[in-house]
Formats: structure tokens, C-alpha cells, sequence
């Protein structure tokens, strides 16, 4: 009956944090919903400016735009949310953490939410600008065609290609709290660098179109913060307790005194 309590405890919890996250989510939506057509112009400026002269985004059915601005709205609003929801996350977790671990709430949320926005800033200001630039400037060599995007399906890939580079900048995070509570380690993590290099271009493979520039451009980064994540675990990590031998034997010898 215990059990059945707890769970129903953690259901109810966890149920309570998620609606928590999910109308923090909906009030940063609807904040977002009356800049949505700036918001719009900002997100398709890499696009824009890699189209060539005389062409534009298009829609292709009457309620495109209407949608096509809920959607960036809804991605602006993850954004602004972002910071409330990483903290419903560490809120749920805490209970089964000890009392030093959760004085790292503050610094958990502050910097996931730093590294959140670097890989949505890194990938939107740097990166959008080649991988467009290249995909349209091959796409209009090919048999002489004209470059005609719909705005709805280039906001689909660009918010795909945004929040893939926002959770993959949270690789160091996720590998600090790792350690510290002593689920991995460095030797660990340099022991597994195969399998991480093979998850990296998994990862680029489907969260990116498939040409090998945009795949690298998520490989590359995750496999960058992951050494960068081996370091801070060498560095952070969970110190492991080692009893000398030479004592474990004088306190042998004396108990059998």
C-alpha cells in the first residue's frame, strides 16, 4: 500500500510539474503571438538572403501563414520558457538528491539556459547562413530551376536545426551533473569516445537534412562539447574514496589485539 502511495505521490508530482512547465510554455506562446510576423522576418532572414535576386518564400495553401506564425510563436515561446521548465525538471528530481546537490539548482538552471541559447545562437548565426547558402545555390545549378521555398516547410527544418543545436549544447551540463553524482566518470567517458563519435553523426544524420554539411554541423559541435564535457568531468566529477591498504591492515591487527 506504501508503494502504492509513493507512486501515486511521484504521478502527482510529476503530473504537476509538467503543467506547470506546459503553462509557462502557453503564457511565453501567447506573449510571442503578437510579435509573431517580426518574429517571422527575423527567422527567415538567413534564407532570404541566400535566395537569389527575384525570388522569395512562397505559401502553398491559404492557411500557411496563419500556421506557419503559430509555429514560431510556439518555438519563441520554448525559448522564453526555457528557463521555468529546466527548473520544473530540477524541482522533480530534487527530492531524491542530497542536500549539497540541490544547492546546485540555481547554477543547474542558469547555465543549462546559457547553453540552450549559445546552441540556438551558434546554429542560427553561424551555421544557417552556409548550410542555406549551400543547399540553394546547388539546388538552382541543378537543370537551371528556380529557387521557390515555402515558408512553412523552411520553418519546420529551421526549428528542427534550432532546438538540435540547443539540447546538443547541453552535452557539458549533462555530463557535469553526471558525474558529480558519480554515474559516469572521466576514464568513462574517454573509454566510450568511439560510441559518442558514432552518436554524433546519427544525431546530424536525423536531425538535418541529408547533405554531409549539415550533418557535420551538428556532429562536429557535439563532438567538440563532448571533450570539452570529458574535462569538466575530470575536473567536477565525483571524487571516489580510496582506503589505503596499510591502514585496512593496522586496523586489522589491532581488532585482533
Amino acid at each position: 500500500m506504501s508503494d502504492g502511495m509513493a507512486i501515486s505521490e511521484h504521478l502527482g508530482e510529476l503530473r504537476k510539474r509538467l503543467m506547470i512547465a506546459a503553462g509557462s510554455w502557453l503564457v511565453a506562446f501567447l506573449g510571442c503571438y503578437s510579435f509573431g510576423e517580426k518574429l517571422f522576418e527575423y527567422i527567415a532572414k538567413p534564407v532570404r538572403e541566400a535566395l537569389p535576386e527575384g525570388s522569395s518564400l512562397v505559401f502553398i495553401n491559404a492557411t500557411e501563414p496563419f500556421f506557419t506564425i503559430l509555429k514560431v510563436s510556439a518555438l519563441a515561446g520554448l525559448v522564453v520558457a526555457f528557463p521555468i521548465i529546466v527548473w520544473q525538471l530540477w524541482s522533480f528530481i530534487a527530492p531524491a538528491l542530497y542536500g549539497h546537490e540541490k544547492r546546485l539548482a540555481i547554477p543547474f538552471v542558469f547555465f543549462s539556459s546559457l547553453c540552450f541559447g549559445t546552441g540556438t545562437f551558434f546554429g542560427f548565426t553561424l551555421v544557417f547562413p552556409m548550410i542555406f547558402s549551400f543547399l540553394i545555390s546547388y539546388g538552382t545549378n541543378v537543370g537551371g530551376v528556380n529557387a521557390m521555398l515555402s515558408m512553412g516547410a523552411y520553418l519546420t527544418m529551421a526549428s528542427r536545426l534550432l532546438i538540435a543545436f540547443g539540447l546538443v549544447f547541453e552535452l557539458p551540463i549533462v555530463i557535469f551533473f553526471l558525474a558529480r553524482l558519480g554515474i559516469v566518470d572521466h576514464k568513462w567517458l574517454s573509454k566510450n569516445r568511439k560510441f559518442a563519435l558514432l552518436l554524433a553523426f546519427v544525431m546530424g544524420a536525423v536531425l538535418t537534412p541529408p547533405d554531409i554539411f549539415s550533418q557535420a554541423s551538428i556532429a562536429l559541435p557535439f563532438i567538440v562539447l563532448y571533450e570539452i564535457g570529458i574535462i569538466v568531468a575530470r575536473l567536477f566529477g565525483k571524487k571516489k574514496v580510496v582506503v589505503d591498504d596499510e591502514e585496512e591492515g593496522s586496523e586489522g591487527e589491532d581488532e585482533g589485539d
